[in-house]
This record gives C-alpha cells, structure tokens and sequence, in this order.
C-alpha cells in the first residue's frame, strides 16, 4: 500500500472516531442516556458513562450496520436473483434488514449522531450477480463478527460488552443465511469454501483483531471513493443509506434491556 494511501485509511479512522466524538460529549451522561443505558447511570465512577473507546468501537459499528442495510436493501430491492428464492429465504432477507437497521438506531442512541459514512461502495457486479453478493455478504459479516467480538473485549461495561455479544450473535445468523441460500442459486462455494454445512464454524472467528481500526481498515474501500476505486469496486454506482424504522421479526427478540 502506498504512503499516501496508508495517510487515506488513517484520515478515515480518525474522522470515524472523531465523528462519534462529536455528536455524543453533550449527550453522555444526561437523563435521557442515562433511562435508555443503565448501564451508563450505574457508571457514576466516571465523569461520563461511556468512554472515548467505548465511543471510537460505536462509531465504526455504525458504520457497519448502516452498509449492512444497504446491501440488504440493495439485494432485497436490486438483486435479480431476489425473486428466484423461495419466499421463506426473501423473508431471511427481508429480516436481516430491519435487524440491522434495529442495531443501527440503539448504537446512534449512544452517540447522538449520524454515522460517520452514509454513501457506499461495492465491487462491480455486486446485486446484478449472486455469486459476487454472497461473497460480498459474508465477507462483510465476517468483518462484523469480528468487530464485535472486538467490543466484546474492549467495552468499558459488562452491560455493553454483552450487548456486543448478542449483536454479534445475529451477524453470525446472517452470515449463515447466505451459505444456506447458495445452494438453491446453484452456488456450491462462497469465497472459496464449500457452503456444505451451511455452519461451518466451531467458534466465531476474531481475524485476530484487537482493535477498532482494525474494522475500520477493512470497511474503507466500501465507504471512502478513492480506497474503493483502488480496490477494483464500481465508484460509478454509489448507494446511499435510507434510514427507517423497523419492524422486527419477533417482539421476543428485541433488545428489551440489558437483561434480555
């Protein structure tokens, strides 16, 4: 990598991180944080409930959740071979979405802000062919399992690394939905690896990232032009993210509180 594409990813994760920043240092600790976080009003040991860490893993997860709701909407919407599915894997779909969407608005609950990045990158041919989108898919899922567990290691609270955890657990469902749908898409590989068994993993894999801008480094050329032009994706066809309240799948499964 070049020198001056090295000072591109570090000017990315330092906005990342001071995007986050930004918008929460007037809201962190207030009434209103404190009633939807607990775990924050229990944190009276600290001038803030939540830390610049704890703020720098938030604002990249953003990131991450507001690319997974495009792409997801990009192939529920885009995706040619959409339709071709059975209606029970476009409803796998069609929840994955508004799962994402779901994380999206309780992580901006903490940091008050935007995401950081709302235009999105993807390889050529991405939606318009099915191979290219599950590889994509779990290429990306991966990289939020992994950048989760991160926030399983490094969140200040017990309460935020457990909510790591549990969101961590549905990127892993979702990584899963593409391998089971290859097969009726005459796809038998994802990314090289044979989709049989659909759950090929023992333990999630950390990538062994022990840091944010380790996620951070991977998600740059899906969300900042030139690292995507370098890297081979179409610059011509941006997307944005469109925000909107979602409906889950089950009452049961949503967030509730920090007790489950």
């Amino acid at each position: 990598m070049s020198s001056h594409s090295n000072a591109g990813v570090t000017d990315r994760r330092g906005f990342i991180a001071k995007g986050a920043l930004a918008g929460a240092g007037a809201a962190v600790g207030t009434g209103a944080l404190d009633a939807l976080l607990p775990s924050i009003a229990a944190a009276r040991g600290r001038k803030s409930g939540v830390t610049k860490g704890d703020l720098e893993i938030l604002g990249a997860a953003q990131i991450a959740e507001a690319l997974a709701v495009t792409m997801y909407t990009g192939i529920v919407d885009d995706a040619p071979f959409f339709a071709r599915l059975e209606a029970d894997d476009q409803e796998y779909f069609k929840a994955a979405r508004q799962e994402e969407m779901a994380h999206y608005l309780l992580e901006r609950s903490v940091t008050r802000r935007a995401a950081a990045a709302s235009t999105f990158y993807f390889p050529a041919k991405m939606f318009d062919d099915a191979q290219t989108t599950l590889n994509v898919l779990v290429t990306l899922e991966e990289a939020f399992i992994a950048a989760y567990l991160v926030g399983v290691r490094r969140f200040s609270s017990p309460d935020l690394r457990v909510t790591a955890a549990r969101i961590m657990g549905i990127e892993s469902d979702h990584r899963i939905l593409a391998r089971v749908v290859a097969p009726t898409l005459s796809i038998e590989k994802v990314n090289g690896a044979s989709v049989d068994p659909p759950n090929d993993n023992t333990y999630e894999r950390t990538l062994r990232w022990r840091s944010i801008s380790k996620a951070v480094d991977a998600l740059t050329p899906f969300i900042d032009k030139r690292a995507a032009g370098k890297a081979g994706f179409d610059t011509s066809r941006p997307f944005r993210f469109a925000p909107f309240r979602p409906t889950l799948p089950s009452a049961a499964g949503d967030f509730h509180s920090f007790a489950g």
